[in-house]
């Protein structure tokens, strides 16, 4: 049973456009009611299957449509992903969740690896997400038994405003994904983009259908769209900081035990404007130079901003939907070696002085 408010698009418009400093207290009441607001959780993504995408979607340089730099690659292997993962846990990651250029998942070899894949990270005690486009409630089952913990699939943007976006699956057919993998053990993470030409309205109706899903999502990105040469959306002026935070801050507000994802766009922001998206809500970034083709901040960059802003990375299966006690730092940690390495202040110490050295 849901339990959660029933909100009409009126009612989240308004939320949307409140003073920015009403809303901005508004949703960090209800964060930090929910979460720890100094913990965020740290994905990392990798395209296990890049480009040759049949699909139509206007902003993803991956349809193979459409004439971008992305060139079509045969799906990597379990040995290759295993060595980005593990890289990505030595820089503070929890997730790792592989992205492949499919419609949707057809069985055979490759969905096979895929599994294999799931296993292999699944002994790094990671989180392991996946996001292949369509599963049937078989696949969505297999991939459980392999030990999958989150699958992604976004509603992109509104049911109103879908079409103008995607033609090749409708907006049920992503629905039933999510209610496919709602019939296993694995956990969803569903999100959109903003930026594409949609209207306040398209965004909150967006919202109130994730808000909706019983139960929500345990995880929503919130994507700021980067134009890419050769999509449809190429000439699209990249949204602005404010607009991103209000999307946080409404998303934040409906969905109260969500991880609320600050997701692509990164680059486009500045230290100061992340702040104000964690300040609003926002307990979760991927980290690493792509978000599957498009650009994103440097691990070392996201360090140094989590050391300003006194952030830490949350553990893997760390339990986020129950509100926490924040309790000083210097008392967070038995012992200094189970921190992550780039959040010890000894080791921030550390790196300034080898930068001073470099310069010298």
């Amino acid at each position: 049973m849901n339990t959660e408010k029933k909100w009409t698009q009126t009612e989240v418009v308004a939320l949307y456009n409140k003073p920015i400093m009403e809303l901005l207290y508004e949703a960090a009441t209800v964060h930090r009611s929910h979460h720890n607001p100094n913990k965020v959780q740290v994905s990392t993504l990798i395209s296990i299957k890049t480009g040759g995408c049949p699909e139509d979607c206007a902003y993803c340089p991956q349809a193979a449509r459409y004439h971008t730099d992305v060139k079509a690659e045969r799906l990597m292997s379990v040995e290759q992903v295993k060595a980005q993962a593990l890289a990505a846990k030595a820089n503070g990651s929890s997730r790792i969740c592989m992205g492949a250029a499919w419609r949707n998942v057809k069985d055979g070899p490759e969905f096979d690896q895929v599994l294999e894949m799931v296993r292999t990270l699944n002994r790094l005690d990671m989180e392991v997400c996946c996001t292949l486009g369509m599963l049937t409630e078989n696949q969505a089952q297999r991939l459980s038994e392999a030990g999958l913990y989150a699958y992604n699939h976004n509603l992109d943007t509104s049911a109103a405003y879908y079409e103008e976006i995607i033609s090749t699956r409708s907006y049920d057919d992503r629905l039933k994904t999510i209610e496919n993998v709602r019939k296993t053990n694995i956990t969803v993470c569903s999100g959109g983009i903003i930026g594409m030409g949609e209207s306040i309205a398209n965004r909150a109706a967006m919202l109130i259908t994730l808000a909706s899903l019983v139960p929500q999502p345990e995880s929503v990105p919130i994507n700021a769209l980067v134009p890419v040469a050769g999509t449809p959306l190429e000439t699209m002026e990249t949204v602005s900081i404010w607009e991103m935070v209000r999307m946080v801050a409404t998303a934040r507000i409906l969905l109260p035990q969500t991880q609320v994802r600050l997701s692509a766009g990164r680059t486009n922001m500045s230290r100061e404007g992340q702040a104000l998206c964690f300040f609003a809500g926002a307990n979760s970034i991927f980290a690493g130079d792509k978000l599957l083709t498009t650009p994103n901040p440097a691990v070392n960059e996201d360090m140094d901003m989590f050391e300003a802003l006194g952030l830490i990375p949350q553990q893997p299966f760390e339990k986020k939907s129950q509100p926490e006690t924040v309790i000083p730092e210097a008392v967070q940690y038995h012992d200094q070696r189970e921190r992550p390495q780039w959040s010890r202040p000894d080791h921030r110490i550390e790196r300034n002085l080898a930068k001073q050295q470099q310069e010298k």
